[in-house]
């Protein structure tokens, strides 16, 4: 019997070793999948980190503080995503893969946070946490973590800024009420996290239970 097969979406082998030793540790048989591959049906999506997100996707003209964008990126993501939505399978997204959520669901985006210091800390090790974040008691996320407060990493200087439709925050950081988690209600498995908690997994076995729980819903919808 094999594992259920997860595609996990972004570029270079280097940067998503992370998520795939993630989900390994959880028992999913993964598969990385760039703009330009063919993509096999899947079972399962993961929307990891990277670049930002073209304000061109949510009608906005660029932020002379904007990062490298990768619009052939967020045109094969997207399309990966209506997929995944119409076949309701279960999506993780994290870091851009939350703000490139909300961006699909018709949300905007704070293209650059005036006070990133605490949400774009690059001089600690990825695993170590930076800044607390609170979680919706009757979230989804609150259940399948086992706590409303948490201590995360994080490395961005974009945000939520509109909602997009058919989303509920989840977490927000406690200071300055920056969107720190996404979830839909009505998808079998839905949950974007604005950190990483494929960094944090190995040597925290609280983000561990964000793999773990998306293992079990893979295993109970039988694609395995």
């Amino acid at each position: 019997m094999s594992h259920p097969k997860v595609l996990v979406a972004g570029r270079g082998a280097q940067k998503l070793a992370p998520y795939l030793a993630a989900l390994k540790s959880a028992g999913i048989d993964a598969l990385a999948v760039e703009p330009g591959d063919a993509v096999p049906a899947a079972q399962g999506l993961v929307l990891t980190g990277g670049t930002d997100v073209d304000p061109k996707q949510y009608g906005q003209s660029p932020d002379p503080l904007l990062d490298k964008i990768d619009p052939e990126r967020d045109d094969f993501e997207r399309s990966l995503l209506a997929r995944a939505e119409q076949a309701d399978i279960p999506i993780l997204a994290i870091c851009r893969g939350l703000q490139l959520l909300n961006v699909h669901r018709g949300g905007t985006l704070i293209q650059h946070l005036a006070q990133s210091g605490r949400h774009r800390r690059r001089d600690v090790p990825p695993s170590q946490p930076v800044h607390p974040v609170k979680v919706e008691s009757d979230s989804r996320l609150a259940g399948i973590l086992g706590t409303t407060e948490i201590q995360v990493n994080s490395r961005h200087h974009q945000a939520v800024d509109r909602l997009g439709s058919g989303l509920l925050v989840t977490a927000q950081d406690p200071e300055d009420r920056i969107i720190e988690a996404l979830e839909d209600p009505a998808h079998r498995f839905l949950l974007a996290v604005q950190w990483h908690p494929e960094d944090q997994e190995s040597s925290d076995p609280v983000q561990r239970r964000l793999f773990e729980a998306f293992a079990a819903t893979l295993a109970a919808s039988g694609t395995h």
